[in-house]
C-alpha cells in the first residue's frame, strides 16, 4: 500500500482553494470597519492560498481517485496542519501576534474548535482578523476535510478521508446518514449551518450586533468557544443571551444523525438513542448539583445559580469553552463536577470533541455485564447492548482503549508540561485536558481569567499537538507513529 504524493498534493490543494475562499468574509468585515490596518494580511494570504492552491487542484485533479487508506490518514493530519499554518499568516503580517508559533497556536485551537488562546486583550484585534479567527471554528466545527469530501466524485476516496477525520465513537454506533460519501457531507453541513442561522437571527433578536453575533454563532454551535470579548459572553451579563447559547451548545454537542432523523420526521430515535438519553441525563445531573453547590455555598440566587451553573456545565461537557463567570472563585465542590465534567465530552457525531458518553456507556455495561458473569449468572450469556442492539466484543474494546489512551496522554502529558514549563500540577495537568479534549480553558494559571501566552514555545507546539491528536479522536494522528503503518 504506497502513497500516492500526487494525489495527496491534490487534497492539499483543495484544501488551500478553501482557506483562501473562506478569507473573503473577514475581508469584507476589514472593509466595513476600515482604517483597522488587517486588509493587505488577508488579502495577501488569500492571494497567497489561492495561488498554490489552485494549480495543485486543477493541474492534479486526474489523480484524486487513488487515495489509499494511508493517504487518506496523512491528509486527515497533514492537512489540519498545512490550513492551521496558513491561516495563522495574517495574524503575523499584521502583527498582532508576531510569533509565528503564537499565531500557529491559534489558528489549530481555532480550526480543532479548542478554544484555548494567547491573546491577553482580545478586544484590540481589528475586527476582519477577530472574524476570521472565529470562522475558523465554522470550519473546522464540522471538520474541514469534509469539505474536500464535496471537492471529490462519488467513491471511496471520499469516504476515506471521512473516516479518516471521523470519531471512533461514530464507528461505535454505526450510524450513517447516507448510502452515499457527499449526500451525507451536504446534509451535515445543511444541518450544521442552519443551527448557526438560527443562533444568529436569535442573537440579533437579543440586541448583540451582527458581527458579535457570526463571531459567537460559530464558536457555539461548533463548540468551539472564541469570543470577540475578553470576558468572553460574561462581557454581556444577559440571561437571556446565557440561556439561548447554552441550548445551542447542547444542540452542538448532540449527534447530527438526531438531527438528520429529526427533519426525516421521525421522533422516535429521541427515546431510543442510548447516548441522547446518558448525554442529557448526565447534563441534567451536573448542572443541578453545580446551580445547587452556587445557591448554598456560592451566595447566588436561584435563577443566577441555575443560568451560571447550567451553562458553564454545558459549555466544558460539549468541550466549547465558554464562560460567564470565572469558576475558579467558585466553591471548591462546583469547581470538582466541573473538572469532571471536561473529562466526560458529549455525543460522537457532534460537533464536540473528548472522551464522548457512548465511551462510557459501553465501559460502564461492559463493566456489569462483566460482573453479571462472573458473580450473579455464570452460565448465562450477558452481552452489551446499545440502541437496542447488541455491540461486539470488538467495539467494547475500541472504547475501552480509547478511553486508557486518553488517560495515558494526559497523565504524560501533564507530566511533560511540568518539566518543560515549570507548570504546578493542577495548570499542567488541566492544560493538557483543555487542549486534547479541545475545551478551551482550564485551571490555575491557564484558567478561564487566564490565556496560554505565558507557556513556553515548546508548551505550546506540544498543546498544538494534543489539539490535532483530539480532534482527530487519537487513532489517525498516533497511528504515524507506529512504524507497521508506513512498511505494511
Amino acid at each position: 500500500m504506497r502513497l500516492h504524493p500526487r494525489a495527496i498534493l491534490h487534497l492539499v490543494g483543495a484544501l488551500l482553494v478553501v482557506t483562501g475562499g473562506a478569507l473573503v468574509l473577514p475581508v469584507i468585515a476589514s472593509l466595513m470597519y476600515g482604517a483597522e490596518g488587517d486588509l493587505f494580511a488577508l488579502t495577501a494570504t488569500m492571494g497567497g492560498s489561492l495561488a498554490l492552491g489552485v494549480p495543485l487542484y486543477v493541474g492534479l485533479r486526474n489523480h484524486r481517485d487513488t487515495l489509499s487508506t494511508r493517504d487518506a490518514v496523512l491528509i486527515a493530519t497533514l492537512g489540519w496542519v498545512v490550513v492551521s499554518a496558513v491561516s495563522a499568516v495574517p495574524f503575523v503580517l499584521h502583527g498582532s501576534i508576531p510569533s509565528f508559533t503564537d499565531a500557529f497556536f491559534e489558528m489549530m485551537s481555532g480550526y480543532t474548535t479548542t478554544g484555548s488562546t494567547i491573546l491577553t486583550d482580545i478586544e484590540v484585534v481589528p475586527h476582519g482578523l477577530l472574524l476570521w479567527r472565529s470562522e475558523t471554528h465554522l470550519i473546522g466545527g464540522m471538520g474541514f476535510l469534509t469539505l474536500a469530501v464535496l471537492l471529490l466524485p462519488h467513491g471511496v476516496s471520499g469516504l476515506r478521508i471521512f473516516r479518516a477525520e471521523s470519531s471512533p465513537g461514530q464507528v461505535v454506533t454505526r450510524e450513517r446518514f447516507t448510502a452515499r460519501n457527499r449526500d451525507a457531507v451536504v446534509w451535515l453541513w445543511s444541518i450544521y449551518l442552519v443551527l448557526n442561522a438560527a443562533l444568529v437571527v436569535l442573537l440579533l433578536a437579543g440586541g448583540m450586533s451582527l458581527f458579535d453575533s457570526l463571531c459567537h454563532a460559530f464558536g457555539t454551535v461548533s463548540t468551539s468557544g472564541y469570543s470577540s470579548y475578553n470576558t468572553s459572553i460574561g462581557h454581556y451579563d444577559s440571561a437571556y443571551f446565557d440561556w439561548v447559547i447554552t441550548l445551542f451548545m447542547f444542540l452542538g454537542g448532540t449527534t447530527f444523525m438526531l438531527f438528520y432523523y429529526l427533519a426525516h420526521g421521525n421522533w422516535r430515535v429521541l427515546r431510543s438513542n442510548t447516548e441522547f438519553r446518558w448525554y442529557l441525563g448526565l447534563v441534567l445531573f451536573f448542572s443541578v448539583a453545580v446551580a445547587a453547590i452556587l445557591w448554598g455555598q456560592g451566595g447566588l440566587d436561584a435563577a443566577d445559580a441555575a443560568r451560571h451553573g447550567a451553562f458553564q456545565v454545558v459549555s466544558l461537557i460539549t468541550t466549547t469553552g465558554f464562560t460567564t463567570a470565572d469558576y475558579e472563585t467558585w466553591p471548591h465542590g462546583a469547581q470538582m463536577l466541573l473538572l469532571v465534567a471536561m473529562f466526560i465530552g458529549a455525543s460522537a457525531g457532534s460537533t464536540t470533541s473528548g472522551i464522548k458518553v457512548v465511551h462510557y456507556v459501553l465501559i460502564w455495561r461492559f463493566i456489569v455485564a462483566t460482573l453479571r458473569r462472573s458473580y450473579l449468572q455464570p452460565l448465562a450469556v450477558v452481552s452489551v447492548r446499545l440502541n437496542g442492539r447488541r455491540v461486539d466484543a470488538s467495539v467494547v474494546h475500541l472504547a475501552l482503549i480509547y478511553f486508557v489512551v486518553n488517560v495515558f496522554m494526559v497523565i504524560g502529558g501533564g507530566v511533560f508540561m511540568s518539566i518543560v514549563d515549570g507548570m504546578d500540577i493542577q495548570t499542567a495537568i488541566t492544560s493538557v485536558i483543555a487542549t486534547l479534549m479541545n475545551i478551551g480553558p482550564g485551571f490555575g494559571q491557564v484558567g478561564p481569567s487566564h490565556s496560554f501566552a505565558l507557556v513556553s514555545p515548546v508548551g505550546k507546539w506540544f498543546l498544538s499537538f494534543n489539539m490535532l491528536v483530539g480532534r482527530l479522536e487519537m487513532f489517525s494522528a498516533l497511528v504515524l507513529f507506529y512504524p507497521s503503518f508506513w512498511t505494511r
